[in-house]
């Protein structure tokens, strides 16, 4: 996997360059966000991976899946990695994209997992307090794992906070195994 990431930086590093000089950071996040949801279908890969699909048919069969019209620097993206077959790269590039436009905005995104739905204001709270404790200011993103018993387990790049019931159960395990 760190090998995809490695390939993919330079197209995201690109993007993002021209994204940023023509004033169009979200509309090209959005964008790579749904190209990424594409490429990354089951069905897609196939269709990429092989190769009695010319690339004309594959570039046809990737645009009659995207729900909106692409623009022509997005046709020719598509184009451009499907010629040096790395279709495969968009869900690596829009992840890539995305670091290169939360560093640009002084932001991150957070990974917050609880054992159940948090209100508007219990995420408000959350995500002020991680804040304060990151010194950045947080894109939250929240997912339900009720394996988690209770609590709630932040990720903020390589940083993570485990304050959830089976983390700290782990934890007593570990301790009481030693």
């Amino acid at each position: 996997m760190a090998e995809l990431s490695t390939l993919a930086r330079p197209y995201a590093d690109a993007l993002f360059r021209i994204a940023l000089e023509e004033g169009r950071l979200a509309e090209w996040s959005g964008l790579l966000r749904e190209l990424a949801q594409v490429a990354a279908h089951p069905d897609m890969i196939a269709v990429a991976g092989d190769p009695n699909v010319s690339a004309d048919r594959q570039y046809a069969v990737f645009v009659g899946a995207v729900q909106q019209r692409l623009p022509v620097e997005a046709q020719n993206f598509v184009r451009l990695l499907i010629s040096n077959d790395r279709l495969v790269l968009l869900p690596s590039i829009a992840r890539a994209f995305e670091e290169f436009k939360n560093a640009h905005e002084g932001a991150a995104e957070a990974e917050i997992v609880t054992a159940f739905q948090l209100s508007d204001a219990q995420l408000g709270e959350l995500v002020g307090a991680m804040e304060r404790k990151f010194g950045v200011r947080l894109k939250p993103v929240v997912k339900v794992d009720t394996g988690l018993i209770g609590g709630v387990r932040v990720t903020v790049g390589d940083r993570m906070l485990d304050g959830s019931v089976r983390g700290q159960l782990e934890r007593m395990r570990a301790v009481l195994m030693a």
